[in-house]
């Protein structure tokens, strides 16, 4: 099953042109072939194909299909990026094939990477989302300063990730189902203390992972499954 990420479908019913040349360049598609469509935003169309002309794409939608949600609440994770962007866009494409709704990237005291460039990441996710068959896009959000970060309202529940001692539940023991929940990972050095202690200053709530030390690409994508494990739908 070929399927296309048309964001505007409803108000342009044509491909985009990366998604136009794939259709018609790379799988020698058509007029008068069949296509299926998403928008990211929760629906699936079926479409024919009406117009191939060089680089562009027409189609005509014959069927529009909603697809319900796979988990409920929205689930958010904020993680500093580590100084390798492959391991940050591993992260990305495996989140999304495992289930989120947003993603975050922040600039904490120790981070390595203070500049990301979200664009291919985006395009990741959006491959992401097509491959595993979810009609959903994942937000991607640019670098937010951590202390900018906090200054922000969350609904739902709120953990942060560190290393330091003290006494953290593990997050699957906390998790409450059906909530919105937000998971903050930090750097490869961790969070500072000072950010620690703003983020429970917010209402942010110190959590394990386990006990192995984890990789932040790993801890992150541990979160996220914890997170959808928790609040996933029955099928």
């Amino acid at each position: 099953m070929h399927l296309f990420y048309t964001p505007d479908i409803l108000t342009d019913q044509e491909l985009p042109e990366e998604e136009a040349g794939h259709c018609l360049r790379v799988l020698r598609l058509g007029v008068g072939d069949e296509v299926s469509l998403t928008d990211g935003r929760g629906c699936f169309y079926r479409a024919v194909i009406s117009a191939a002309t060089g680089k562009r794409c027409r189609v005509k939608v014959a069927e529009r299909t909603e697809q319900e949600p796979f988990w409920n609440g929205r689930l958010h994770l904020a993680m500093a990026p580590t100084k390798n962007m492959d391991r940050v866009e591993w992260l990305a494409e495996k989140a999304t094939e495992i289930g989120f709704d947003e993603l975050t990237f922040l600039d904490c005291r120790f981070s390595e990477r203070k500049v990301i460039k979200t664009e291919r990441v985006d395009k990741i996710v959006v491959s992401a989302m097509k491959q595993s068959l979810k009609a959903r896009k994942p937000l991607v959000n640019g670098m937010t300063a951590f202390a900018r970060f906090m200054e922000r309202d969350f609904g739902g529940q709120k953990f942060i990730c560190h290393c330091y001692e003290g006494e953290k539940p593990l997050l699957r023991d906390v998790l409450v189902p059906g909530d919105d929940v937000l998971v903050l990972v930090g750097p490869e050095g961790d969070f500072s203390r000072e950010e620690v202690e703003l983020a429970e200053s917010k209402g942010f709530r110190a959590v394990s992972l386990g006990r192995s030390r984890l990789r932040t690409e790993t801890a992150a994508l541990v979160a996220v499954h914890l997170m959808n494990l928790a609040n996933s739908r029955e099928m």
